[in-house]
């Protein structure tokens, strides 16, 4: 396909996914942050690869702009490599968290392609477990069937697919409109 008709197909695809993504979900996910703010509750945001990366941006947003106490295990780069070292990549963020001593006051948030699953992204779906064990409030940012992160979520903000070839841009870059958008509305 030339430069010019991928642009256009590109942003073609952006536009589907603005029209159909869930607003009423959003609308959940500003409610349990703006409960989150008045309560004075931490929120935790998980994420692997491209979405750690959006992670580590949302934490500077949620923090600043956003006014909640926000963390993200990815951000302590020698932590995550001890554990991942010490006592493997499955329990890196779960025992994060329990450090951070999440309780019921608490959120997590996940930003991922996939929400993780019996296969993929363990780290992730460890932390999930762990967070409703606690009573914390769970919210995602995902994409293709939404995974083990849309089953548990309290608010799932799942990411349309419009084409198989561009789940990951899609959903990683939505990732970022959707925060970004939350963030404005507190």
């Amino acid at each position: 396909m030339e430069t010019k008709a991928y642009i256009e197909n590109y942003l073609s695809e952006t536009v589907k996914i603005a029209e159909t993504v869930p607003k009423e979900e959003i609308e959940k996910v500003v409610d349990i942050l703006r409960e989150l703010r008045s309560s004075s509750g931490r929120l935790f945001i998980l994420g692997v690869g491209g979405s750690a990366a959006n992670a580590s941006h949302a934490v500077n947003d949620f923090r600043k702009i956003g006014g909640i106490e926000t963390y993200a295990p990815t951000d302590n780069v020698s932590e995550l490599t001890a554990r991942t070292n010490d006592e493997g990549w499955d329990t890196t963020f779960t025992e994060w968290l329990k450090t951070s001593h999440i309780s019921e006051k608490d959120a997590v948030m996940v930003f991922s392609v996939g929400g993780g699953s019996a296969t993929t992204s363990q780290n992730i779906v460890t932390a999930l477990k762990l967070a409703k064990e606690k009573n914390a409030r769970v919210i995602s940012i995902v994409s293709r069937n939404g995974g083990y992160s849309k089953e548990i979520s309290d608010a799932c903000v799942l990411i349309p697919v419009v084409s198989d070839e561009r789940i990951t841009p899609h959903a990683e870059g939505w990732q970022g409109v959707i925060w970004h958008l939350i963030v404005n509305a507190l």
